[in-house]
């Protein structure tokens, strides 16, 4: 164990995610290497995103105002609402160019061994939104995981009643990939999702 500030700044690093006692130990000593203003700057964007960014309260992306900048975004297709598990989704969506619809953010996936239950998500206030706005259609755009399909299984029996489109975004073979490689729900996707050319 280090003294004082040091092991403290070693433990607050080793409770992040994916960041284990010797990924932690790293980071401390590269920030303690660095400049004191590189390392200032660092803390003031960790404080700064503490206190100016929340949740959109319609679709629970990051925002800095009530709701984000795309559900205040009028040029959006607001017939078209795509359900992701985490902001970062939407993010990895929106990089592509591809959905100029909106949004909805669960805050996870169902995993019932942990805990993490329908009434722990945002699943309750996408099924008011669905009440509340014109929506045709719902994209799930979700993990191909047991999680995922999970997930999109109790949201599809929730939907189905509320006559409404419900899609789920390809899934398959990524570009470059062998099919040697491939395990057997992913080739079996791949051939469920084939399209004509």
């Amino acid at each position: 164990m280090y003294e004082g500030p040091v092991q403290t700044l070693i433990d607050e690093l080793g409770r992040l995610p994916g960041i284990g006692p010797k990924s932690a130990q790293r980071l401390a000593f590269h920030l303690l290497g660095t400049d004191r203003a590189d390392a200032e700057r660092l803390a003031q964007a960790i404080t700064s995103a503490a206190r100016d960014v929340h949740f959109c309260q319609r679709c629970f992306n990051v925002a800095e105002a009530e709701e984000c900048r795309i559900c205040r975004d009028p040029k959006r297709d607001q017939s078209v609402l795509c359900v992701v598990a985490e902001p970062k989704d939407v993010q990895a969506i929106e990089k592509t160019g591809e959905f100029r619809g909106r949004y909805h953010v669960l805050g996870g996936m169902i995993v019932p061994i942990d805990g993490i239950t329908p009434d722990k998500l945002h699943i309750a206030e996408l099924l008011r939104r669905m009440g509340t706005e014109d929506i045709a259609e719902v994209v799930l755009a979700l993990n191909p995981t047991v999680d995922g399909e999970t997930t999109a299984s109790y949201l599809t029996k929730q939907l189905r009643a509320l006559e409404v489109s419900i899609t789920r975004i390809a899934s398959g073979l990524p570009v470059g990939g062998d099919l040697e490689y491939a395990d057997q729900v992913t080739l079996g996707r791949a051939f469920a999702g084939r399209t004509a050319m």
